[in-house]
Formats: structure tokens, sequence, C-alpha cells
């Protein structure tokens, strides 16, 4: 029993590398193509290069405004936000405007 064990052990474990290689390159693979290139079809498939301006997934430029930012209305909220500082951050803080 022992001795098959023995045999038996490296093909699993080399069976679970290919399975989980396989798996690793699956999900590069989703990523690389999440990445619109030059010459790929738009999301929907109807046009061969859609500007940046044109594609809906395209937020270049867009604002984003965070939930946490709103108040009950929906409005921007005009309270005092908390800030968290961590030790050793002893520097005076950057103003828009400022030369430092």
């Amino acid at each position: 029993m022992n001795a098959l064990v023995s045999q038996l052990l490296p093909l699993i474990y080399l069976a679970c590398l290919v399975a989980l290689l396989w798996q690793a390159f699956k999900v590069m693979g989703q990523g690389f193509r999440a990445i619109p290139r030059p010459g790929d079809p738009d999301a929907a498939g109807t046009l061969p290069n859609p500007s940046a301006a044109e594609s809906p997934t395209d937020r270049t430029g867009r604002l984003t405004i965070h939930p946490e930012l709103l108040d009950a209305d929906g409005q921007l909220t005009d309270e005092d936000l908390l800030t968290v500082r961590f030790s050793g951050d002893n520097e005076q803080p950057a103003y828009p405007g400022d030369p430092n």
C-alpha cells in the first residue's frame, strides 16, 4: 500500500499543478482581453475602432463621486470630513497653489 501511494503521489501532484496552471492562464487571459486594443471590436461588436469619447466603457476625464460624500438628498455634503494621519507623517499639508 505504501509503495502504491509513493508512486501515485507525484502523479497527483503533477495533475494538480497542471490544473492550477491552466486556471492561472485562463484568469490572466481574461485580464489581457479586458484591455481594449486598436482594431478590436467594441463591447457591442458593431464598431471596429470606436474613439475614446464614444466608448460607453471609457471613463477617462469623467468625475467619480463616492456615495459616502452624498447626503440624504443626494447632494455633496458640506460637513467636515474625517482624515487619518499615520505616525511619522509630520509634514505640513500641501495646499493648492503652494510652491512647495
